[in-house]
């Protein structure tokens, strides 16, 4: 079928069959459609909508237009996805987190979408990170350490990098059927046995009202359920800021700020324990979500969690003393100056 064909399908408001969503992947990854043609469907898709089983379709051939890793590990391979917010550097604690409760954590993150700040943006504050290793690399960081938080290589959905990168200049980037099947798509390429999702809401968030919120927690959680992952959602506040700084640097040192106990936003210790227990419980490493933060809480405090991110961070290149000496290892600011609230 040619690639105007499937667009006038769409376009038209009919669902498109699996034939057509593969022939559409195919031509993303051997470029076979034009940047204008991939254009044309995504707005299509963006006015019209696609059933839940087109959405299954698309996430799982856009996951499988590049490798799927396969693990043989002693515990549950498990990831999170935040949808984006202002001061979110829940990852950055998180993972560590979950690997020291006998999690593994192979986490392909993003870069910054709009206003939101991206985790790889962050951690390549950290001198020396390496953000994209390759596939053997990331393998040996998550069996020996946990966790290894990286971007999308080369060899994980090669068709979504094509088509996000066309969605953030085509007005498209809102469509719930493509950040469903874009999220989705890089997170089930990593195999794995759990994802728990951050649906942010609010005024810092993509979905700035609960019903559109909730709209994109149900799309995800059911396409991930359907190709076979199982998933849960929390719909967290975006109102505010999460952490107490905002920007790569900052947000770096805020994490290791809290990783090593010297300051704890109390927003972001308690979504981040949310998060965390809820994906224990959901990999069967905690009885309820209760226990599951209970036992995050600990890993926090007792500083196996801080142990776990220094490790990770020194064996994807950058500093072996980084949580000692953050502070003069990240890049500062040329001008820093206090600025007053009026009134």
């Amino acid at each position: 079928m040619l690639p105007q064909e499937i667009i006038a399908r769409k376009r038209d408001g009919q669902a498109l069959s699996e034939a057509e969503i593969a022939a559409f992947v195919r031509g993303l990854s051997d470029g076979s459609f034009s940047e204008g043609q991939v254009a044309a469907l995504a707005m299509a898709i963006c006015i019209r909508g696609m059933s839940v089983a087109e959405r299954v379709a698309l996430t799982r051939l856009m996951r499988d237009s590049g490798a799927v890793l396969a693990w043989d590990l002693p515990g549950p391979v498990v990831d999170k996805h935040s949808t984006g917010g202002v001061g979110d550097n829940v990852s950055l604690m998180l993972a560590p987190a979950l690997a020291a409760c006998g999690a593994y954590v192979p986490m392909i993150s993003g870069r910054g979408l709009g206003h939101t700040g991206g985790t790889l943006d962050k951690l390549e504050s950290i001198p020396g990170y390496d953000t994209r290793p390759d596939i053997g690399r990331l393998r040996q960081t998550v069996a020996r350490i946990g966790c290894a938080i990286i971007g999308q290589t080369d060899e994980i959905a090669p068709a979504d990098r094509r088509l996000y990168a066309i969605r953030d200049v085509t007005a498209t980037v809102e469509s719930i059927d493509l950040i469903t099947a874009s999220i989705l798509s890089k997170k089930l390429a990593a195999g794995l046995d759990a994802l728990i999702l951050d649906v942010k809401c609010g005024s810092g968030a993509f979905m700035r009202e609960e019903d559109a919120a909730r709209s994109l927690a149900q799309s995800l959680v059911d396409v991930a359920r359907g190709a076979g992952c199982p998933t849960a959602a929390l719909i967290t506040d975006m109102d505010a800021p999460l952490a107490s700084a905002a920007g790569n640097a900052l947000e770096v040192a805020n994490a290791a700020a809290f990783l090593t106990g010297a300051e704890i936003d109390g927003r972001l210790w308690d979504v981040t324990v949310a998060l965390g227990g809820a994906l224990l419980a959901l990999a069967g490493l905690a009885e309820d979500a209760g226990a599951g933060a209970a036992r995050i809480a600990q890993a926090f405090e007792s500083g196996a969690a801080a142990e776990r991110f220094g490790k990770m961070v020194a064996a994807l290149g950058g500093p072996a003393d980084f949580l000692d000496r953050f502070a003069e290892i990240l890049p500062r600011a040329p001008v820093i100056r206090d600025v007053f609230a009026a009134g």
